[in-house]
């Protein structure tokens, strides 16, 4: 009896498996080892994969693919020049080979040689049986160079080839959006659908680039027939349910959502915006329910804390809303926005000292915005913590040179350090470019305020000529 294609790769490889075990050596073909590498590698076992080439060409030593297969190897292990060694002994044997072509290719793009990649491509086009890998590739290459144009022309040509390549028709869709052809993407997907009328891939692509248009009843459509195409397209209703929230259409945009939820396991973002759509219909408990399953489906979300957190802080339920910040910050400690909010809602707390950790926190974490130096700053003042607020305005000058309310501040910090000089420098600064704050002064010094030599100063300022 005949063995199937399947069978006899499962043949092979059980009796592979079972040399390995037994330390025993059987015989394969070079057509069988050359199966059982593929497999390694296609399922990620490189060590086996690696084992099963030196096997095989200890066997088989003059096997061209087994050689390749090891180049490939020593290609992903970054071995590049021991895999150009062994690619140009290859060559003066088999130059006609497009394989050597493509793994030269490869070890150019690896060393960002992208044009001389393109060139060894170009040839290995001109003797491939398979057209459609080497486009592919093609099109890569022109990614990395930026040249979308001819990486969208290339991926073009893969699709010519293959119809259901979808990967290629993403990639045409990226190199549009990214030169901001929405319509021209529009153009190419409806001459697509014209021969490919019940392609969801197509359908959906139309909807997105009409939602980057704002035409959101187009884009309705275009999804609805991505849906008529597939109705277990999960990333359709996404996307419509997103379309109908643009819309103000929120129950519909739940039953969008919602039909996801039985198609396949829950995603953490499903329950994110209809939790959202609940929120804006202004049922709490439903919003307060579909964002709390949001955060148990994925803890690290950070839209779904954010979510919860913030939808507190709108009710003025700041404990509860610092009862889920805190949670989230044990989660990911490093979240610059779960910081800003813990900062902001202790301040309304009152609990100033941790909310002065939490702006530290934030602008440790590269969140340089002003009002954050001036939060943390006014709060280290009002804390007594003069030195500390002196250092953080002076930072925040590296970012805000020169700005007026920093410098009103400082003038203020300086008057009550006893160091005049700085605070009469920073006070002329300050009311240089912007007069009008000087209520900062009043407002945060009033005993500066009040002092002879900032009387002077101010009086200086508004009349010159005295």
């Amino acid at each position: 009896m005949q063995l199937s294609s399947n069978e006899h790769n499962n043949f092979s490889l059980e009796r592979f498996e079972s040399m390995l075990k037994t330390n025993s050596v059987l015989f394969f073909d070079s057509e069988e080892f050359e199966e059982i590498v593929h497999h390694y590698l296609e399922n990620g076992k490189i060590a086996l994969a690696k084992k099963a080439t030196k096997l095989g060409l200890e066997q088989h030593p003059s096997s061209t693919n087994l050689k390749l297969f090891q180049i490939e190897m020593y290609i992903f292990e970054n071995q590049l020049e021991v895999a150009e060694e062994l690619l140009d002994e290859l060559y003066q044997l088999e130059q006609s080979n497009e394989e050597i072509y493509i793994q030269k290719a490869n070890i150019f793009s690896r060393r960002d040689m992208h044009k001389e990649a393109i060139t060894l491509l170009e040839q290995a086009l001109e003797i491939t049986m398979d057209e459609a890998d080497v486009l592919s590739l093609l099109g890569m290459e022109y990614l990395f160079l930026e040249d979308y144009e001819n990486a969208k022309l290339y991926f073009m040509r893969c699709l010519e080839e293959d119809e259901e390549d979808y990967s290629a028709l993403y990639n045409i869709i990226y190199c549009f959006e990214f030169l901001d052809e929405y319509e021209a993407a529009i153009d190419y997907l409806n001459d697509f659908l014209n021969k490919n009328p019940y392609c969801e891939v197509a359908w959906h692509q139309v909807g997105k680039q009409y939602y980057e248009l704002k035409d959101y009843k187009k884009a309705l459509a275009a999804f609805d027939f991505a849906i008529i195409s597939d109705d277990r397209f999960i990333g359709a209703y996404l996307e419509k349910g997103r379309v109908l929230e643009k819309l103000k259409r929120y129950e519909e945009a739940i039953e969008s959502y919602s039909i996801t939820l039985g198609l396949d396991d829950p995603t953490s973002y499903a329950l994110l915006r209809i939790g959202k759509c609940y929120e804006k219909l202004g049922n709490a408990e439903m919003a307060i329910q579909f964002y709390t399953k949001c955060v148990e489906e994925d803890s690290l979300l950070d839209k779904g804390w954010i979510a919860i957190t913030d939808f507190y802080i709108k009710n003025k339920q700041y404990q509860k809303a610092l009862y889920y910040i805190e949670k989230a910050i044990n989660i990911d400690s490093e979240n610059v926005l779960y910081w800003k909010r813990y900062a902001k809602i202790n301040n309304k707390l009152n609990l100033f000292e941790e909310a002065e950790v939490g702006f530290r926190k934030a602008l440790e974490l590269g969140n340089y915005e002003l009002e954050s130096w001036l939060t943390r700053g006014d709060i280290l003042t009002n804390l007594g913590e003069f030195e500390a607020a002196v250092n953080n305005f002076n930072q925040s000058l590296e970012f805000y040179p020169e700005h007026a309310e920093i410098e009103y501040r400082l003038s203020g910090l300086y008057f009550t350090l006893n160091e005049n000089d700085k605070g009469a420098f920073h006070l002329k600064n300050a009311l240089k470019s912007e007069p009008e704050f000087l209520m900062i002064i009043e407002e945060l010094f009033p005993q500066v305020y009040q002092m002879p030599a900032v009387v002077e100063i101010i009086k200086q300022h508004k009349n010159p000529s005295l």
